[in-house]
């Protein structure tokens, strides 16, 4: 058994995350950030890349008091579990990442934990023994101590690292206008890619231009979008399966 997972970016028009400079990406509007934020309330832990920790510095915490009057109501803690996905261990303590009142977990191999053990800035290192991190065995591992909903934040090497291993249930992307372009710039999924054939299948289950109306999936594909409406295409998937 695994928790059920799912991932939320926003991503450019032309499916970057980010400039090809791989600074933090900033361009999505109050509208995605609070879809966001409603996304992660829901979760019981949130998994992050060492790669996007690296360009924010931060995670986002749940601040909307009716999101955490909802958590608290549902018996959960404030903040869902920040778990930071590194095989190095190599984070840099002065992010603010370190200072935010979120609980925060490390999951890493045996090499990076070295650097954390003992240390006060992880409550829980969730070590495997391999030089790889095994993201069907950790998440089994996270069913086991109680988490149930996982989001996924990014970036590009960890979502590649779950859809490979068919991790990954469930995506929300925002799609926001305007065009980064980049040969290098960073796009949601990374890794050596997917041929074709093998590329994993999505079911579009709904379509919303935020701050307009939302319709289902049938819908969207025989009806105009009318203006006016918001600027940023909010795209609800579920992966396919066998």
């Amino acid at each position: 058994m695994r928790p059920h997972t799912t991932l939320v970016l926003a991503m450019s028009a032309d499916g970057k995350l980010s400039a090809a400079a791989g600074e933090a990406a900033r361009f999505s509007s109050a509208a995605d950030l609070a879809h966001l934020e409603a996304q992660v309330a829901q979760a019981d832990a949130v998994l992050i890349g060492a790669g996007t920790l690296r360009a924010y510095g931060t995670t986002l915490s749940v601040r909307d008091p009716k999101l955490l009057e909802l958590r608290r109501a549902q018996g959960r803690s404030p903040q869902p579990v920040q778990i930071a996905c590194s095989g190095s261990g190599n984070l840099d303590r002065s992010w603010r990442f370190f200072r935010q009142p979120v609980p925060r977990w490390l999951l890493t191999t045996e090499a990076g934990a070295k650097n954390w053990q003992g240390q006060a800035q992880f409550e829980r290192l969730l070590l495997q023994r391999a030089d790889h991190l095994n993201f069907t065995v950790a998440l089994e591992e996270l069913y086991q101590l109680g988490l149930r909903r996982l989001v996924v934040l990014g970036g590009g090497i960890l979502v590649f690292s779950l859809l490979v291993e068919d991790l990954i249930d469930e995506l929300w992307l925002t799609v926001c206008p305007l065009l980064l372009g980049g040969a290098m710039a960073p796009t949601p999924v990374a890794g050596f890619g997917f041929g074709a054939a093998q590329a994993p299948r999505l079911e579009l289950l709904s379509v919303e231009l935020l701050g307009g109306l939302s319709q289902p999936s049938s819908q969207a594909s025989s009806q105009t979008l009318e203006q006016p409406m918001g600027q940023e295409l909010l795209l609800h998937y579920r992966v396919l399966r066998d």
